[in-house]
């Protein structure tokens, strides 16, 4: 029985897809929609211009971020009304790779759902590099949403 749901959620329509279906598939399971804020790819993750910018680790940056946050958790939250239901919220600064298999491995997560992609236009032909790594190295089972 699946008790934990992690929903990486980055404000792309598939990701917001990836929570839809997590809150219709497993209506009694926690779930939480976890954000990473990638540094090196900012422009779909916040409305940080460039990580290469002098303002990186300054308070107006942090702010930037911390808003762009609120603003995608608030999504969140609409979505999980729909659906009479709430959603933990969680969220770091780094690689999503890497944290969104630390954060399923670390926090006893049952299951992770996300979207087969973050951005439009991606090159890869099937899966994003995100999807694709958690897929390969999550200790759990994932489901991808296209």
């Amino acid at each position: 029985m699946t008790s934990r749901v992690l929903v990486p959620v980055d404000g792309s329509p598939l990701s917001m897809r990836a929570l839809r279906h997590a809150l219709r598939e497993f209506p009694d399971a926690e779930i939480t929609a976890y954000h990473v804020v990638d540094l090196f790819e900012p422009d779909y993750s916040t409305d940080v211009e460039s990580s290469y910018e002098p303002m990186i680790g300054s308070a107006e940056w942090y702010r930037a971020v911390d808003d762009a946050t609120d603003r995608l958790f608030a999504e969140v939250a609409e979505v999980a009304a729909d659906y009479d239901r709430s959603v933990a919220t969680d969220s770091d600064i780094g690689d999503p790779k890497r944290l969104v298999v630390e954060y399923a491995t670390e926090e006893a997560v049952d299951h992770v759902i996300l979207g087969s992609h973050g951005r439009p236009g991606t090159t890869r032909p099937l899966f994003g590099s995100v999807a694709e790594t958690v897929v390969r190295r999550a200790p759990v089972p994932v489901t991808v949403v296209r």
